[in-house]
């Protein structure tokens, strides 16, 4: 049976009893889940919660406190029990229909605002959009640009237009519930994709809190995890302009493979990018296609 404190607990014991439970349960960021989820139940900022460390806990709280635990305790993301995620410098809302946005890819965004100019009109396409996270966040440092994402599921459709409006970013962001392969020729001056990536066969390996909690058609990406890479280097005479940009995450043993298949469809290699942990995350490349294969 889980308890996420005892009886007239304050916010240091709480806290403190929850933070055991989590290293107990193996849980990776312990303290660091214990403090968010006791922040966000009595509405506390992280330094509110250490000015206040004697003060007690409300029955309602305690439940909800109770809860919070035993869903984590079965490695739900912290973000996905409070239903939203930190992201650049946004909180983006998370559901199950959506992809949980992950540190690692701020990584595109870090590399696209290093290679255009922030000040032109430009136009942005975000395949595979999920939350809205990419688009939305290049928006924001991005004043004249305008974009569209695209997501298969019309559920993460609705998830990244909420979180469009809760951004003020609704006149400068449009999302399309539609197969990307389905997408008319629309030439962009951007396009960014955190597609699927994982190999089937790599299911078993995954994490509980990405197995079991990110839907399936945002994480497979076919037999050997690059099924959209090649879809997507086949996208790109209709949705790419010459000389235009693209920026992909990718997984971090495939730079060799991807950018083989990218090297096929005329693209020019600007840069690898790493990520914190020092792995291959952004691919970035220029179109500029011969012309025996426009």
């Amino acid at each position: 049976m889980v308890t996420a404190q005892h009886k007239g607990a304050t916010l240091q014991s709480a806290w403190r009893e929850i933070r055991k439970q989590f290293t107990d349960a193996g849980i990776d960021t312990p303290t660091l889940d214990a403090r968010l989820l006791v922040q966000s139940v009595l509405g506390l900022t992280h330094e509110e919660l250490l000015m206040r460390p004697h003060q007690p806990l409300t029955p309602e709280q305690e439940s909800t406190l109770a809860s919070y635990t035993a869903r984590r305790l079965k490695h739900e993301p912290v973000s996905r029990i409070l239903g939203k995620r930190g992201f650049w410098k946004s909180f983006f809302k998370v559901t199950p229909a959506t992809l949980d946005p992950r540190p690692d890819s701020e990584t595109l965004i870090e590399a696209a605002l290093k290679h255009v100019d922030k000040n032109k009109p430009l136009t942005i396409l975000d395949l595979g959009t999920g939350t809205g996270c990419l688009l939305l966040s290049l928006l924001q440092e991005l004043p004249q640009a305008t974009g569209i994402g695209v997501d298969i599921s019309a559920e993460a459709i609705d998830v990244a237009k909420e979180n469009a409006e809760s951004l003020g970013l609704t006149d400068r962001a449009s999302f399309m519930s539609i197969d990307w392969n389905e997408l008319q020729a629309t030439p962009f001056d951007i396009v960014i994709s955190n597609p699927p990536y994982i190999a089937l066969a790599e299911e078993e390996n995954l994490a509980p809190e990405v197995r079991d909690y990110d839907p399936a058609t945002a994480l497979f990406g076919g037999a050997d995890g690059l099924d959209c890479y090649r879809d997507i280097v086949r996208l790109l005479p209709r949705v790419l302009k010459l000389d235009g940009l693209l920026f992909l995450e990718i997984g971090a043993t495939q730079a060799k493979d991807v950018k083989g298949i990218t090297g096929q469809a005329g693209l020019t290699m600007l840069h690898t990018i790493a990520d914190l942990a020092g792995h291959d995350r952004c691919l970035v490349a220029r179109y500029t296609p011969r012309p025996e294969i426009e």
